[in-house]
């Protein structure tokens, strides 16, 4: 006698039809995201930034934290030595390089000395990454990671011959790692729309050549020795006079608009962040009853929504602050900002 799941039929038209509009539907989101920003960005780049990074430096942040706490297991078992060089690492590197800028101010060095200091930090991110893809190489002794000692020379030995312009490629290839996320995350949660994704990947090249040629010959942005200064100093313009400031803002601004897209809208829309699939998405979002360390009969559930209260208030007081004194706020932010540019790197490991 045959059963229900003899007569299921494995595969239905129908069924194939909602895949193919759903894989439609996200290829269309991606391409009028990226439209969208790519004009914002080109037609008014400096008030553009100014409104992007008040709307959605502080917010994205959150959800950051709410994604790396989720990531974060109960008991870390055989993964103890990577969390604690990872957690370890973040809190010595951002400590010392909230301390630069106290030495730029009170320390009279010259400007040999003062790129010896940060080609060193950079040196000491480097190593602690190189430790971190040792130890998750040990962890999963069938990936080769043979190639790595070398790229991780050479980067060091390019570092060395220009810290500072070292430091300006992570301004900008840092929002790039927002995409290897979602990738990540579309590969274990969305293999079908994977492909069509990638090949969105590929196309952002061209779409970057394409602005890059178009606003090469472009004047230099207004230069108004305060805020609109610091965000084109920022992007570079200090260190490359030969390239139009506006250029380099427009690039760096669309960059990061892609970086807040994918920490706030595609994560959170893609990424199972609740054990009760069936409950509104707002209340899967905002619930901390959806992270393992809450839920988790050793977890710390007080602790953890104290963290996410607290993370909350803090994006309300950044707020507040762009509100009373924008040009202050802002310096101040993208000081901190480098502790979840650092926390980024052990958990994309993680994923690999």
């Amino acid at each position: 006698m045959q059963t229900a799941a003899d007569l299921e039929i494995p595969w239905s038209p129908t069924k194939s039809r909602q895949s193919d509009s759903r894989t439609a539907a996200f290829v269309l989101s991606l391409a009028a995201c990226t439209a969208c920003s790519a004009v914002l960005a080109s037609w008014l780049p400096l008030q553009v930034s100014v409104i992007t990074v008040f709307l959605f430096a502080g917010p994205h942040n959150w959800f950051e934290l709410r994604y790396f706490l989720m990531r974060v297991p109960a008991r870390f078992g055989k993964s103890r030595t990577f969390f604690v060089t990872a957690f370890s690492g973040v809190g010595v590197l951002s400590l010392t390089y909230f301390s630069l800028p106290l030495l730029f101010r009170y320390w009279l060095w010259t400007q040999e000395w003062w790129s010896i200091v940060i080609a060193s930090w950079n040196s000491l991110l480097l190593c602690w990454l190189g430790l971190l893809v040792w130890l998750r190489a040990r962890q999963k002794p069938h990936s080769n990671w043979s190639w790595f000692p070398a790229v991780l020379l050479a980067t060091a030995a390019l570092n060395w011959l220009g810290p500072m312009l070292f430091s300006l490629a992570v301004v900008y290839v840092h929002p790039l790692v927002a995409l290897w996320f979602f990738d990540r995350h579309l590969a274990r949660t969305r293999p079908e729309w994977l492909p069509a994704y990638r090949r969105f990947l590929f196309a952002l090249p061209a779409i970057l050549v394409l602005m890059i040629w178009q606003l090469s010959r472009t004047s230099p942005l207004a230069d108004d020795n305060g805020l609109f200064w610091r965000i084109t100093q920022h992007s570079g313009a200090g260190l490359l006079p030969m390239v139009s400031s506006h250029l380099l803002v427009t690039v760096h601004l669309f960059l990061e608009m892609l970086h807040y897209g994918v920490w706030l809208i595609a994560l959170p829309l893609i990424a199972p962040i609740a054990s009760a699939p069936s409950q509104p998405l707002h209340r899967r979002i905002w619930s901390a009853q959806s992270l393992p360390l809450v839920r988790h009969p050793r977890g710390f559930p007080r602790l953890i929504t104290t963290a996410m209260v607290f993370a909350a208030l803090l994006v309300v007081a950044l707020w507040l602050g762009f509100s009373v004194d924008y040009t202050t706020t802002r310096d101040i932010y993208f000081t901190v900002a480098i502790t979840h540019v650092l926390a980024e790197a052990p958990f994309l490991l993680k994923m690999l």
